[in-house]
């Protein structure tokens, strides 16, 4: 038996005990979708960081730098950034008003049944986009790995992960994502230590080789470390402006990723949920500075050969490993390997834990049954059932889109979504006493609907680069505008809403104190 296989099956099989032991204590609701409120402030810092970490991140991104150089190093800028508006914005709001999913929030002060259908709906396309991302990652991982093909090896993560959020619930998620996270560091740090190794422990060679390295193919050459390589003048007129439409989506998207936002309902209290953001931002702050080491380092030190495919083209996500097996060998290149694993595993099923829970708690309960008394358990029922059918929709749409898609570019997408139709509602509905019910359908069906469209005629999208209608591949920088502005025409242009308004200082007061909010002790 390899050693890739070993380890492999070792990281499987822990996580199976760890969705073991937290089956047994699946013992209601409150325990399912939010782990009873038991995760303490830098186990939850963890698990953000491990979600947040994803098969986009530790592949994707280095494949982006190793062949764009400056601009691929623009996708770790705005992933760490991003992280500020989720602490000053809607970290504490979120946790003292909510209950379990996004749509808590909005429907605390609005009239609960539309918004939570839309913001329903949202969730399962941003959650869908990004979980597209990490099976594409997952495929091209395992084949190398345990040389199983790409579409049997996307169907395999799917089981997995359909087993630890049926079974485990938020409990197993979370810890799958503390042991990832812990791993994924250990692997960086070993990962930037060779590559400065290999120059001689010194930035000034380091960064000398980088400016000499031709991965972008340009002609006459050009530096790595110059911007342009990707979003510049080869881009054609608009490239710039894709730059800026990426960096919109990545540094204001976060903030409205459900699976990101349900991680503090996770969390006793307010406080602890703002601790958890300071220990998820040190974290993923650290790794994204050795994602610099891991894309630069293979364009200094690997042929290129070696990082295209078979057609060749470049093949962006699975440069990080790539390297390992040559700076490390056979057991660091399982290493690395079985660590992308897990962090595309437990990415996954944070995904589908949240979309699950925002379905079964948001539509089902709230919409279908108007927040009634229903059978116990029902709504634990239906998130598993939701579970299994974002499960398959996912695997086919990334068998169907195949393992060249860079996993980067898809979530990029997804945070442009996030950003477009959930941030609006969000800021608008704590910060604005004025926003009704109407407002936060408008913004978020307007955001969604024009963040899709805008996506399918993009280069990338259903025409292509040459028939392409849309001339950005990031729609954020017309998309975001547009949520924001549909959000307030539909309040300006309907009736007040009075009990909106005078829940408002009820909500602004709960938001920042936690007078009233859930806490673990009632559970």
């Amino acid at each position: 038996m390899s050693t890739s296989l070993i380890m492999f099956l070792a990281f499987v099989g822990l996580t199976l005990l760890i969705t073991f032991w937290a089956a047994k204590k699946n013992t209601g609701a409150s325990a399912y979708f939010a782990a009873g409120r038991s995760i303490t402030g830098w186990q939850n810092g963890l698990a953000v960081a491990g979600d947040y970490m994803s098969a986009a991140s530790f592949l994707g991104i280095s494949g982006m730098i190793c062949f764009s150089g400056y601009d691929g190093f623009m996708y770790s800028v705005g992933f760490l950034v991003a992280y500020i508006t989720v602490l000053l914005v809607v970290a504490e709001p979120l946790r003292n008003a909510g209950k379990y999913t996004m749509a808590d929030l909005l429907a605390y002060r609005l009239k609960p049944r539309p918004v939570r259908a839309l913001a329903s709906l949202s969730t399962l396309v941003v959650s869908t986009f990004y979980m597209i991302a990490q099976m594409v990652g997952a495929g091209a991982v395992i084949k190398e790995l345990i040389h199983i093909e790409f579409a049997p090896a996307v169907i395999g993560v799917g089981i997995l992960m359909l087993v630890y959020v049926v079974f485990g619930g938020m409990l197993a998620t979370t810890w799958v994502q503390i042991i990832k996270a812990l791993l994924l560091m250990v692997g960086a740090l070993l990962l930037s230590y060779l590559v400065l190794q290999h120059h001689g422990f010194s930035f000034a060679n380091f960064f000398e080789a980088v400016s000499k390295a031709d991965y972008a193919g340009t002609a006459p050459p050009k530096n790595l470390l110059e911007p342009g390589l990707k979003y510049g003048a080869a881009a054609g007129a608009w490239g710039h402006i894709d730059l800026i439409s990426l960096c919109l989506g990545l540094v204001l998207g976060t903030a409205g990723l459900p699976h990101i936002l349900v991680r503090f309902y996770t969390v006793p209290d307010a406080k602890t949920a703002r601790s958890s953001v300071v220990w998820a931002m040190a974290i993923i702050g650290l790794f994204y500075i050795m994602t610099t080491f891991f894309g630069f380092g293979a364009a200094t030190i690997l042929e290129k050969a070696k990082i295209l495919t078979a057609a060749g083209k470049p093949n962006t996500n699975m440069v990080a490993p790539i390297l390992a097996q040559h700076l490390g060998g056979e057991l660091f290149f399982a290493f690395i390997s079985a660590v992308a694993f897990a962090t595309i595993l437990a990415v996954v099923a944070g995904l589908t834990m949240s979309a699950s829970a925002s379905f079964a708690h948001d539509f089902y309960t709230n919409v279908i049954h108007h927040d009634k008394e229903h059978r116990p358990g029902d709504e634990i029922r239906v998130a598993r059932i939701t579970a299994f059918v974002v499960g398959a929709a996912s695997i086919g749409l990334a068998i169907y889109l195949g393992p060249s898609v860079n996993a980067a570019f898809l979530v990029g997408l997804a945070f442009s979504v996030a950003a477009s139709a959930n941030l609006p509602v969000i800021v608008l509905s704590v910060f604005w006493k004025r926003f009704n019910t109407t407002g936060a359908v408008a913004g978020l069906g307007g955001g969604l609907i024009v963040s899709i469209v805008l996506i399918l005629l993009s280069p990338n999208g259903m025409f292509g680069k040459e028939g392409a209608i849309f001339p950005l591949e990031n729609p954020g920088i017309v998309s975001i505008p547009i949520g924001f502005l549909a959000a307030w025409l539909g309040t300006i242009l309907t009736a007040r809403d009075p009990q909106a308004e005078s829940k408002f200082i009820e909500l602004k007061v709960r938001a920042h104190t936690g007078l009233g909010a859930e806490k673990a002790t009632a559970h």
